[in-house]
């Protein structure tokens, strides 16, 4: 009789893959998680309980079918596992790096609540897609009939790129339009290397072009070409600009030189890895090099500024949150990595002002919390006359993300927007008052998970699809 390969968990306990020490990774933007070697891989997947009702797919926004490719991984059919895993999900390699699986499957782990720890999830995943890279496995959209319908796609972001791998897949032909040099969107200049390798980022976007879709990129809609162009040339359009607005920091000289955006540093030290000539970089400006930086926020957003300034060679990295610890809305395991690299978190400390110009120093008042908010969460209320001052030679604004005004922007009045400026479309299928014009992902949801993304322009897909193959026409005439 064969060995049972499952049901491990009361035996074997939970073992991530190696994480390099703080005082080396901290020196370099690779990634920190080094990779399960094949037998450590079927070990840690055979922990799963194969329970009846999968809290992990449940919880997961794609409903990946993990405890079946779990099962596939524990058993040594790799190749199953890979094909299983991404017929839910369009980029797993990626899902895997940057997924707060602590808040989603990992967290909903059956095992997890029963006090053994839950199965290293999201490490497996990464472990089939990249080994199937590395097999060959991962091969170029190949469609079985071509169509003669296209589909115009705005923004190379997660939402846009998993619309634009459905739909060729269908052989819809698709042209993706981004203001960037690169495809990827956040992927390629918001998260950090040592979290998402460009290189996983960049072989996906070759996958794309070789099975056919079309990159438009340094193409910004309104200014190098119209809207109205865009719907003129295709039978529909996606719009999956994601959201780039900064939200802006109240106070005295909260206006001075030194203060900057988080999307601005990312993306600087994002294109510095790519190897292009950043001036802002080599001016200091958008470098942490030498200077005590204080870094404004508690996202994933903030931890990613902070992690990044440590690997420039910051003098000292600080992080402000007006929330404590357990009401950061980032992940709890970018905190701990965080600390582990010498980030020192500054809990209940909100920024009332700042001193100088360039700027030296933070006014920092301290918070207590209150009574729950709208959303449940306890309010944060300042305590009088416990006000300090933090030196600070940059400080970084990680306040989260703002829609940008798409209907000025485009000239497009009747494209519906909520009240806080996301486009309204309709659940599920990203269907928007525009006839024949989708959106989804974040200028649908507000700053949001790559994940959910990645689930908006499947849906979105498949309703064009169902569109398309009613034989009816939706573009604009």
């Amino acid at each position: 009789m064969a060995k049972q390969p499952m049901l491990k968990f009361v035996t074997v306990g939970r073992d991530m893959p190696e994480k390099r020490v703080p005082n080396l990774r901290r020196k370099d933007f690779h990634e920190i998680y080094a990779e399960y070697a094949d037998e450590k891989a079927k070990e840690q997947a055979g922990r799963c309980s194969q329970c009846g009702v999968p809290y992990c797919q449940t919880h997961c926004p794609l409903h990946n079918n993990i405890p079946d490719w779990l099962r596939m991984t524990a058993e040594g059919r790799l190749r199953e596992a890979y094909e299983l895993s991404q017929v839910t999900n369009t980029f797993p390699e990626i899902c895997g790096r940057i997924c707060p699986q602590d808040r989603l499957c990992e967290g909903n782990c059956v095992i997890e609540q029963s006090g053994h720890g839950t199965v290293t999830i999201g490490a497996v995943e990464k472990y089939i897609t990249d080994t199937a890279w590395e097999e060959g496995w991962v091969q170029p959209i190949a469609p079985a009939n071509e169509r003669p319908e296209s589909v115009g796609i705005i923004g190379a972001g997660p939402g846009g790129l998993a619309a634009a791998d459905h739909l060729r897949r269908a052989g819809v032909q698709v042209t993706v339009y981004d203001r960037y040099d690169r495809g990827g969107g956040l992927m390629t200049y918001g998260i950090p290397g040592f979290k998402l390798e460009k290189d996983v980022v960049m072989r996906r976007m070759e996958q794309l072009e070789q099975g056919g879709v079309g990159f438009r990129l340094n193409c910004n809609v309104g200014d190098d070409i119209s809207f109205e162009e865009i719907r003129a040339t295709h039978d529909a359009v996606i719009i999956a600009t994601g959201v780039y607005k900064s939200r802006e920091l109240p106070g005295p000289g909260a206006g001075a030189k030194g203060i900057v955006r988080a999307i601005d540093y990312l993306t600087t030290s994002n294109r510095l890895g790519f190897g292009d000539s950043v001036p802002d970089f080599d001016s200091g400006e958008l470098n942490a090099e030498g200077k005590k930086v204080i870094v404004i926020g508690g996202g994933d957003t903030a931890m990613d500024c902070v992690r990044t300034a440590v690997r420039q060679g910051a003098e000292s990295v600080k992080c402000l949150y007006r929330r404590d610890r357990a009401n950061m809305p980032g992940s709890q395991r970018e905190v701990k990595n965080a600390e582990e690299e010498g980030v020192i978190f500054e809990w209940l400390a909100a920024p009332k002002g700042f001193k100088g110009d360039p700027v030296s120093g933070v006014m920092v008042q301290r918070m207590r919390l209150g009574v729950p908010d709208a959303t449940g969460r306890q309010s944060p209320e300042v305590i009088e006359g416990a006000d300090y001052t933090e030196s600070a030679d940059l400080v970084i604004k990680a306040l989260g993300f703002e829609p940008e005004d798409l209907p000025a922007l485009w000239d497009q009045p009747e494209l519906t927007v909520t009240g806080w400026g996301t486009i309204k479309a309709q659940y599920g299928s990203g269907e928007t008052d525009l006839e024949g014009v989708y959106a989804v992902g974040d200028i649908v949801r507000g700053a949001s998970l790559v994940v959910w993304a990645i689930r908006d322009g499947r849906d979105c897909a498949d309703a064009i699809l169902t569109r398309l193959n009613g034989v009816k026409k939706i573009a604009a005439e």
